[in-house]
C-alpha cells in the first residue's frame, strides 16, 4: 500500500539522520580543553580488557533484551493481548522513566552548567530545561501528525465521518477498532485483520523512542570507552549491562506492538543492540584525544542528553502509561491495575538504584 511505502521512507530517512550522527558524533567533541582533565588511576591495558568486555556484554544484554517481548508473542503468556504484557509494560516505562528523570537529564545539567563553559551565554540561561522541553514538543509534534496523517490516508477520504469525543465514537459505514491511546476513543478502519491506523501508531511511537534511546546511548558508550581507568569501568559496565536489557524490554514492547515486518523487527533490534558497542568502539579510538571536559564535548553531550530525556520522559508517560493505564481492559480491572503500578514503581526503582553506579 502507498501509505506504506511512504512510512517506511520516512523511516528510512530517520536511519540515515541516525547514522549521520553516529559518524559526526566524534568529531564534534573534540576540540581544545579550557579544563584539565582529572587525574585517575589508569591501567590502560586492563581497561582495554574490561572495554571490550563491555562491548560483548551490553550488545548481548541489548539484544536479549529488545528480543524477549518481540519473541514473546509466540507464547501465550507474553503476547501483547494478555494481562501480564500491560505488567511488564509497565515495569518498561518505570525504566524509560527513570532513564530520562535520573540518568540523562542530571547529567546533561552537569554539562551544560560546567565551570568549564564560558559564562556567556551557558551561564545567563537554563539551556538544558529549554532543549528537554523543545524535545518534548517535537516528539509531541511528530507523534501527532504521523499518527493523525496515516490515520486519515487509512480511509482514503471516503465515506468517513469520525466525531471524536470523550470515549464516543461515530463511524459511518466501515467497521470500528476502540483505540484507548491517550485515554480517548479512536475510530479506525479494520484492514486485513487489523487495524492500519493503531498498526501506524505503535509503529511511530517505536521509531520515536527509539531515537531516543539511541541518542544517550551513544553518549554513554563513548564516555565509557574512553575511559582508562578499571575503577570507573567495572562499576559502569555492570550497571550499563542491566540499563541496555531493561531498556531493551521496553523498547521490544513496543515494537512488538507495532507488528512490523521481520526484517524491519530486525533492523531497529540490531540498530539498538549496537549502539552503545558503537559509542564504546569510537571512544576507545579517540581515547588519547577526548577530554570530557572540553567545551565542545560539554556543548553536544549536555544538548543531547537533555534532547533525549525530553524525547523519553514524554513517550514514557504520555504514549506508555498513559496508554496504557487509561485503557479499558486495565480500568476495568482491579488487580491488574494495583499490579501495574506496583511493577511500574519497581521499574523506575530498580533503575534509579543504578544511578548510584551509572
Amino acid at each position: 500500500m502507498k501509505k506504506l511505502v511512504r512510512f517506511n521512507s520516512l523511516l528510512n530517512a530517520e536511519k540515515i539522520l541516525m547514522l549521520l550522527f553516529l559518524l559526526a558524533f566524534p568529531s564534534l567533541v573534540l576540540g581544545d580543553c579550557t579544563c584539565d582533565a582529572e587525574e585517575e588511576d589508569k591501567n590502560r591495558s586492563l581497561a582495554l580488557k574490561y572495554r571490550f568486555g563491555a562491548i560483548a556484554a551490553i550488545f548481548l544484554a541489548s539484544l536479549v533484551g529488545v528480543c524477549l517481548p518481540v519473541l514473546g508473542k509466540k507464547i501465550p503468556s507474553l503476547s501483547p493481548e494478555n494481562n501480564f504484557f500491560f505488567i511488564i509494560k509497565a515495569f518498561a516505562a518505570g525504566v524509560i522513566l527513570a532513564t530520562g528523570f535520573i540518568h540523562v537529564l542530571p547529567d546533561a545539567f552537569e554539562s551544560l552548567t560546567s565551570p568549564c563553559l564560558p559564562q556567556n551565554p551557558w551561564g545567563k540561561f537554563p539551556f538544558t530545561g529549554f532543549v528537554a522541553m523543545l524535545a518534548a514538543i517535537g516528539a509531541l509534534m511528530v507523534d501527532v501528525h504521523a499518527t493523525s496523517h496515516y490515520r486519515n490516508k487509512s480511509g482514503n477520504g471516503k465515506g468517513i465521518e469520525a466525531v471524536e469525543g470523550d470515549g464516543e465514537n461515530q463511524f459511518s459505514g466501515l467497521p470500528l477498532h476502540t483505540d484507548a491511546t491517550h485515554g480517548h476513543a479512536h475510530a479506525s478502519v479494520s484492514v486485513e485483520g487489523g487495524s492500519i491506523p493503531n498498526q501506524l501508531r505503535y509503529r511511530v511511537i517505536s521509531q520515536v523512542l527509539e531515537l531516543g534511546i539511541i541518542v544517550h546511548s551513544v553518549i554513554i558508550g563513548i564516555a565509557l570507552g574512553a575511559s582508562d581507568n578499571p575503577k570507573i569501568i567495572r562499576p559502569l559496565l555492570a550497571a550499563l549491562t542491566f540499563h541496555q536489557f531493561f531498556e531493551g524490554i521496553g523498547l521490544g514492547g513496543c515494537i512488538a506492538q507495532a507488528k512490523f515486518k521481520a526484517q524491519a523487527t530486525t533492523i531497529m533490534a540490531l540498530f539498538f543492540s549496537l549502539t552503545t558497542p558503537f559509542g564504546i568502539a569510537i571512544g576507545i579510538g579517540i581515547s588519547n584525544v577526548y577530554n570530557e571536559n572540553s567545551p565542545n564535548a560539554l556543548i553536544v553531550q549536555g544538548i543531547f542528553d537533555a534532547a533525549s530525556s525530553g524525547i523519553l520522559v514524554y513517550m514514557a508517560l504520555v504514549d506508555l502509561l498513559s496508554a496504557d493505564f487509561m485503557n479499558p481492559k486495565m480500568q476495568s480491572n482491579a488487580r491488574l491495575l494495583q499490579g501495574a503500578n506496583i511493577s511500574l514503581l519497581f521499574g523506575a526503582g530498580c533503575m534509579s538504584l543504578l544511578a548510584k553506579w551509572a
